[in-house]
């Protein structure tokens, strides 16, 4: 059995096409929402976040013979975990990423390494911030911006009650919460940079299927500085950035060993 780990969009057309090839496989998300998008689509699913050792026991437990790690470009610690329990259980690990977006030049476009180096640069531009990286992070910029000279934090997350919670305890407050589910176009982007008379838009390069894209086209239409986050840095050994190869490779370890997937 393959373990896919998902909770995109993307990942959860690769898992159709793997059904559909005729892999037996069990999509591994944290959300609700994530997994009702799988079911509804007939593939099996596995709610919660798991530790190295716990994917490690998860394999043994259901004789998982392949890992295949489609999850979210910016989910470094699933990868981490899923690299080492594949070499704590001798299986093998295949990373689906998907490409990565190439911007041209444009002296409002600040590229930075990490989460940090981005709060940074947001407080050296000051004015209206539009966070568009979620809640994960939160409390990084958070702590760095809320109550900086000059600056206007406002966050866009999706609209679940932890993510709430979560503003509340960091300070937050409500008319600086945008509680959305994207994807968003250009135009609704831009919409929204006006309704807030943002200054500074902080995004991550999470890729098309992530909006990016629009996200940064939008800004720079309006004359934004744009903050992009860089990926996690990581070593995937064997990785493949579209479907079709994905599904060539696993074919032919499955032909290597036919009793093995």
């Amino acid at each position: 059995m393959i373990l896919h780990l998902a909770g995109t969009g993307d990942a959860r057309e690769l898992a159709v096409q793997l059904r559909a090839a005729g892999h037996d496989l069990t999509a591994s998300v944290v959300t609700d929402s994530a997994a009702n998008s799988l079911t509804e689509a007939g593939i099996p699913v596995r709610i919660g976040r798991m530790t190295a050792d716990d994917m490690s026991a998860y394999i043994r437990a259901n004789n998982v013979t392949l890992v295949v790690d489609a999850a979210h470009p910016f989910a470094e610690e699933a990868h981490k975990n899923a690299i080492a329990a594949s070499k704590t259980c001798a299986v093998p690990y295949i990373r689906f990423e998907r490409e990565s977006l190439s911007f041209e030049h444009n002296a409002l476009l600040h590229f930075v390494d990490d989460y940090a180096a981005a709060a940074d640069k947001a407080a050296e531009l000051q004015g209206n911030i539009m966070l568009t990286t979620g809640s994960k992070t939160l409390q990084i910029f958070t702590q760095k911006l809320l109550g900086a000279a000059g600056v206007t934090l406002t966050a866009r997350m999706l609209p679940r009650l932890d993510n709430m919670e979560k503003c509340a305890e960091l300070g937050l407050e409500q008319k600086h919460i945008i509680a959305m589910q994207g994807p968003f176009s250009k135009e609704l982007n831009k919409a929204l940079y006006r309704q807030y008379k943002t200054d500074v838009v902080i995004t991550k390069e999470s890729g098309q299927q992530g909006s990016v894209d629009e996200k940064v086209d939008a800004a720079l239409e309006l004359g934004l500085h744009v903050i992009v986050i860089g990926r996690p840095k990581l070593e995937y050994g064997l990785a493949f950035h579209d479907f079709d190869a994905v599904i060539q490779h696993i074919s032919a370890l499955r032909e290597e060993i036919p009793h093995g997937l």
